[in-house]
This record gives C-alpha cells, structure tokens and sequence, in this order.
C-alpha cells in the first residue's frame, strides 16, 4: 500500500514538473529528490504538532505537582530536541518505498537520511542526558557528586559511537571493519592530543575513585591551589582559593602528584588542634604545698585530682605507672607535670572539644628553647573561623594560667625585656615598672 502511494505521489510531480516545462527525462531523476523534500517537510509539520501538543501537557502537569526533570526538559527547548526525533524516522521507514531504483542520487538520499537521523538522535540524547545531569545535580542527596564528569564522559561515548557509524555509512564499510582499523589511528590522535587524553583519563580516575568533590576543600603542595572545589569535569577541576581567587588545574595533576582532601576531616565532624608552647627549662620545678593550694582555686575537678594523685603518692603508688584510679595525664611531683593534668582535664571538659577523639597533652623532645608541651585534641565545630576560635581561646587560656604554676614559655628578648633588665640590674623599684613579665605573683 505503502509503495502504491509512493508511486502515485512521485508521477503527480512528474506530471506536475511536465507541466511548468521541466523535460520528463530531467522531471523522472528529481522526482525521488523532491518527494524526500515534502515528506521531510510534512515529518515536521508532525514533528512541530506533537511537540506542542506535549508541551501543553507538560504544563499542566507541572501546575499540579513539581517534577524538576520535566522542568529541565522544557527549558532550553530540549523537549523539542527529543520531540524532532520523529522526522528521520518517518524518513527512514519510508525509504523503501520513495527508492524504486538504483542510481547515484537514490545512494546520495538515503546516506543523507542516515547521518541526518544519527545526528538527531545525538542531539536528542544529548538533551536528554544534560537533563539528568542538571536534575540530579539540584538535588540534594547528589549536589556534591560530580554528576558532570560522568555527563561529559556519556556524551563523549554517544559522540564517538556515532561518528563511527556515520564513517560507516559514508564509506559503507562495517562499524566492526572500522573498530578494527582504530589502532593506528589511536596512535596518531595520542601524539596530537595526548594533553586532552591524558585531561580524560585523569578525569575519569578522579570521578570513579571518588577522590574529589563539588564542595570538597583540597590543597596541593607547591601550588597556590588551597580551596574548595567548584566545579569538575573531565579536563579542568576549578578551586576557589581562601582568598575568593579562582585556580584552575589538570585532573591528570591531581592524579600524578599527591594533594590533601579535607573532606575527611568534615565527614568526621572534629577538626584537629596541634598546637603547644615551649617551656623555659629552668622554670620547670618541683611543686609545693603554696603552688598546689593556688592552682587548686583553678575548677573543683582539678582540687579533686590533686587531692586523689596525693593520695595515690602517700600510699606508694608510682606516678609513672598507668593510672590505677583513671586519673588525668599528669603527676603532682612537678608544675610541669601539674600544669599537664589541668590542661587535659581542661580540654576534656571544654564544650566545644570532641570527647569520642584523642585528647592528649604531652612532652615533646627537648630543644634549645626549651621543653614543648603539645596539646591534641579535635573541636566539635570543623568551621573555619569558629575552629580558629576555639584553638585561640585555648591557648590564650593556657598561656594566661601558665604564671599560676610558675612557668614560663620561651620567648625571644626584645627592646623592652633589655630595658626592663637595665632598670632591674640598677636597683629601679619594681612597683614603677610597668609591663614586668608576671609581676603580680608572690
């Protein structure tokens, strides 16, 4: 039926060529040509019809529920993009039956209705897939996947799949004859763009490894790269530095040198404090009845640790074994050692320090400017400008009650320590001195 139509329609435009004076040698050839014009042209009536049709009903569901893929889908014209799927279709199926014989031109038309239809259909998937990329990536639960990478790496598969096939169509030849001949042809196209193949590759080992996220704070060493990643794809990982400047490097860089990823440290909710001063060894002595009855007035926990570790010491026990009463880190022979209890017992009470992770104070090897005191632990908050909070209102706290255990951090002499020694050596009276280090204590 479908040829019989065929037919008739393609002797109405000879007679119809006959007529304005088109010779019926010259009206048979272009007969096929013209026929492939109006039913194209007749595919997009249908196309254009169907389209506003589920425009209309797109709409009207939208007005009624919110689904962000068919938001997406409309916007852009992308809906319209999938709805012109339908042209080289109907022209394909109608192939058949519009080519009675064989001829140049009928191999022309019919190559050209292939290639147009892949490309459609590339068009239309390539629509559809940044739909989904764009409706994901607004979703919450996935905002920081890089949906995009795997977008991009979809796309560059459906380009390659139908490059091929159009070559396969032009030169008639099987897509498997051409998958076969790809080997030299990998070799030329890796010498010529062998940055961006190298750009897909680390792109892609970044994405399936996971080992970088929208949102994700890195630094990379000998690099000004120190910020939280904005944007991901397969040849570009785009960081917006501390100070709101914009970074860019190669995927392939990540890959081959190493970088730090914070977000390790966000995911566990504790941000890590590893700071200490250095104690002036000749202020480091043994405690005493008056030492021990001033720093007691420090919190009722650390009274109830002294008056326990003094316990513990009239009845033998050895301050260097492990805790028999699950005493604080610290012993009462020295006010280093004392000082050592009341910063732990300290951080272990402090709202803000995370009690499920290490808490540590400790000693490290001494040096010339004396003896380090550590002090590790991890703040409930990983914020930026509230860890720097927490972290200097501790160890303003510490630097502050380090006079009340007579001990005193290292600190290189300046201009006003000289002075303050000058007037000391020549007998000035203390009271008249201001800024003496400590002055206050007895």
């Amino acid at each position: 039926m479908k040829q019989e139509v065929t037919h008739f329609l393609s002797k109405k435009i000879e007679w119809l060529l006959s007529e304005i004076g088109i010779e019926e040698s010259v009206a048979g050839k272009i007969d096929t040509f013209i026929l492939f014009l109006l039913l194209l042209l007749a595919a997009y009536i249908i196309a254009e019809i169907i389209y506003r049709i589920t425009l209309f009903i797109s709409r009207r569901i939208l007005r009624r529920k919110r689904y962000l893929f068919l938001e997406k889908l409309i916007d852009k014209g992308r809906l319209r993009k999938v709805a012109y799927i339908l042209p080289p279709v109907m022209l394909n199926s109608m192939l058949p039956f519009m080519i009675e014989r064989e001829g140049v031109l009928s191999t022309y038309i019919e190559r050209a209705a292939w290639i147009y239809f892949i490309v459609v259909i590339v068009i239309a998937v390539n629509a559809l897939l940044s739909t989904i990329g764009e409706s994901v990536f607004t979703n919450r639960k996935y905002h920081d996947r890089p949906i995009k990478g795997f977008i991009q790496i979809s796309k560059v598969i459906v380009y390659l799949v139908a490059t091929i096939i159009v070559i396969s169509v032009l030169t008639g030849k099987s897509p498997v004859y051409l998958i076969g001949g790809l080997g030299a042809f990998a070799a030329v196209l890796m010498l010529i763009s062998k940055d961006s193949i190298m750009g897909f590759v680390g792109g892609f080992l970044l994405l399936e490894n996971d080992m970088v996220r929208l949102g994700d704070w890195i630094e990379v060493p000998g690099t000004s790269i120190n910020g939280n990643v904005i944007d991901i794809s397969l040849t570009i990982v785009k960081v917006r530095n501390w100070d709101n400047t914009i970074a860019t490097v190669p995927p392939y860089s990540l890959i081959n040198e190493s970088f730090l990823n914070w977000r390790g440290m966000n995911d566990s909710g504790g941000r890590r404090i590893s700071r200490g001063y250095s104690i002036k060894l000749d202020s480091i002595k043994p405690c005493n009845e008056n030492m021990l009855g001033r720093v007691r007035r420090l919190n009722k926990e650390f009274a109830a640790y002294i008056d326990r570790k003094i316990e513990q010491k009239l009845k033998g026990v050895i301050n260097n074994t492990a805790n028999p009463d699950g005493l604080a880190n610290g012993t009462v022979d020295t006010n280093a050692g004392l000082f050592r209890a009341y910063a732990d017992i300290y951080l272990r009470n402090h709202p803000l320090i995370r009690k499920d992770m290490l808490i540590m104070v400790r000693t490290l090897e001494p040096k010339e400017s004396g003896l380090p005191i550590q002090f590790y632990c991890f703040t409930a908050d990983t914020d930026w400008s509230n860890y720097e909070s927490i972290q200097a209102e501790i160890m303003e706290h510490f630097a502050s009650v380090m006079p009340l255990f007579e001990l005193y951090p290292f600190q290189s002499a300046g201009a006003r320590d000289t002075v303050i020694s000058g007037l000391l050596e020549g007998q000035y009276p203390l009271e008249r001195i201001e800024g003496l280090p400590y002055k206050t204590l007895k």
